[in-house]
């Protein structure tokens, strides 16, 4: 252990900048009447998402774990009546640590009563534009983006099309497997290093996912007759910062997602948790119309402050912890 290992990573300019940034969070959320709401970080059920692994505890003599995100407990609050809401506060996931990673985190997820994807993704660029002080949002569907970028539809190219594009633009020592990895490398290795060839940068906002990758969003036909998930990324300088979704209202097909969820990390050796049933009981006692959105607030202050680093903006990462 070295001598300055006490000392905390990030500048105390920004972890000013970071006291400044969430009071202004706060004062956003006031403004639009929003309320602040707390919910539980420490829960007997875990995340059933096969991409994202939770962290566990022992509470009481019985298995709990670190909440992922704040969702589950806000959707269940937004059931009973809550009505717009938000929390800003930690999240934690297993495994998560590198540049833009750490496995604490502060997490900032809000929901609008009422309102679909689309006007949520507007909200979402004027937060975004107002704390980075950016004037240019652009949006595109998710097949705009593939079009303009690598000439492919990713909701009609077979898989070997998509393969073929992946050998084209990338050097792997692999060949992916299915459709959605192809998907991802596409989208994370190639395309969002390029969203801001200009000088200036800017917000862009990518909506209409394939309905493969729903996760907890609605599936609906866009105007092709193509099934799309309703759901909606903010990124800026090929930065992801925001993950939104017209959310899924209907129970039972809540409940099939989570049951292939479950038989999906079964299957693939992940850990098998409890997942979280009263999400679906919140459903079937009636969760209202709404769209809500999960964003980064550890990647945002990076932004803000130029930072290179997530290290840079948080005080003690997890091997200073």
């Amino acid at each position: 252990m070295s001598e300055s290992s006490w000392r905390p990573t990030a500048s105390l300019d920004n972890l000013r900048r970071r006291a400044t940034l969430l009071a202004d969070i706060r004062r956003f959320f006031s403004e639009r009447h929003v309320l602040e709401m707390e919910v539980p970080i420490l829960s007997r059920r875990a995340t059933s998402d096969p991409h994202i692994d939770s962290i566990g505890a022992d509470c009481n003599g019985a298995p709990a774990f670190l909440a992922t995100s704040p969702e589950f407990g806000l959707k269940r609050l937004l059931a009973a009546g809550m009505g717009d809401c938000y929390y800003l506060g930690k999240a934690f996931r297993n495994g998560e640590a590198g540049g833009r990673h750490n496995p604490e985190f502060t997490m900032l997820e809000w929901y609008r009563v009422g309102w679909d994807d689309h006007r949520l993704m507007i909200e979402v660029g004027e937060f975004l534009s107002w704390v980075l002080s950016i004037s240019r949002v652009r949006s595109y569907s998710y097949r705009a983006l593939f079009l303009q970028h690598l000439d492919v539809d990713p909701h009609r190219a077979s898989l070997d099309e998509l393969k073929a594009v992946v050998a084209r633009e990338l050097e792997l020592s692999f060949e992916p497997a299915g459709r959605d990895e192809c998907l991802d490398l596409l989208m994370s290795h190639y395309i969002e290093p390029n969203m801001d060839s200009g000088d200036e940068r800017g917000i862009t906002l990518v909506y209409d996912f394939p309905a493969t990758q729903a996760a907890l969003a609605r599936v609906e036909d866009d105007e092709l007759g193509v099934p799309v998930a309703r759901r909606f990324e903010a990124y800026v300088g090929g930065m992801e910062l925001a993950n939104g979704y017209w959310e899924l209202t209907d129970a039972p097909e809540q409940l099939r997602r989570f049951e292939a969820d479950q038989r999906y990390r079964e299957d693939n050796d992940k850990a098998v948790n409890p997942f979280e049933e009263r999400l679906v009981q919140a459903l079937e006692a009636g969760m209202p119309n709404c769209a809500g959105v999960a964003l980064g607030v550890d990647r945002l202050l990076m932004l803000a402050c130029a930072a290179g680093s997530i290290d840079e903006v948080i005080g003690f990462p997890i091997d200073r912890a």
